[in-house]
């Protein structure tokens, strides 16, 4: 699906009026709990094995953020040859996240959910069952990075539990080299990384 107001692909729902917004559209604003409007969906969550469900992931990889390739933690990943786990709803994939295991901790690669449904619960069930894997596993810590512009993706992380603990200086803009304009029109220049520690 696309912006509104432009052809970019969507990859926010406005909270007010629910329109899809690519992020350069896309504002930050203060509301209300009223009128933000939240919705329960019966989801599920499985194991993306198949070569198709790992086709559907590098879809939403590619219009989220138009690569499959994501840096963090100094490490570069395909995010469509890693470990992950997708939400369906219906007979449709409606959000994913990516993982890798390093040392003590699994890494969140990547994490979207189609802006239809987000505010819905697929982002937080998503990130359980990662958790829930880790816990199994005997993983000291989860790992998640975002750049400094996206102030959503920083709210979401701090409210399943995530505390920022670095910040990488200028690695996004040295990736791409150039400072790209980011949600909200802010620049994108810094990796802010977050941890959860489990046990």
């Amino acid at each position: 699906m696309k912006c509104h107001y432009c052809c970019r692909d969507a990859v926010f729902k406005c909270g007010l009026c629910r329109r899809f917004l690519c992020g350069e559209h896309a504002q930050l604003r203060i509301a209300c709990p009223e009128c933000v409007k939240k919705t329960k969906l019966e989801y599920t969550i499985d194991r993306a094995t198949s070569e198709e469900k790992k086709n559907e992931i590098g879809g939403f990889v590619r219009g989220f953020w138009g690569e499959e390739e994501q840096l963090t933690f100094d490490r570069k990943f395909k995010v469509t040859e890693l470990p992950a786990y997708v939400a369906r709803f219906k007979d449709s994939v409606v959000g994913f996240i990516s993982t890798a295991e390093v040392d003590d901790a699994i890494i969140i690669v990547a994490l979207g959910v189609l802006p239809q449904y987000q505010g819905s619960g697929v982002g937080k069930g998503l990130v359980k069952k990662v958790e829930d894997e880790a816990i199994r596993r005997r993983k000291k810590r989860l790992l998640v990075s975002t750049s400094n512009d996206d102030l959503p993706a920083l709210a979401f992380y701090q409210s399943v539990g995530f505390q920022i603990y670095g910040v990488k200086p200028n690695v996004i803009a040295k990736k791409h080299g150039k400072i790209l304009m980011g949600i909200g029109n802010l620049p994108i220049r810094d990796e802010l990384r977050l941890q959860k520690r489990l046990g």
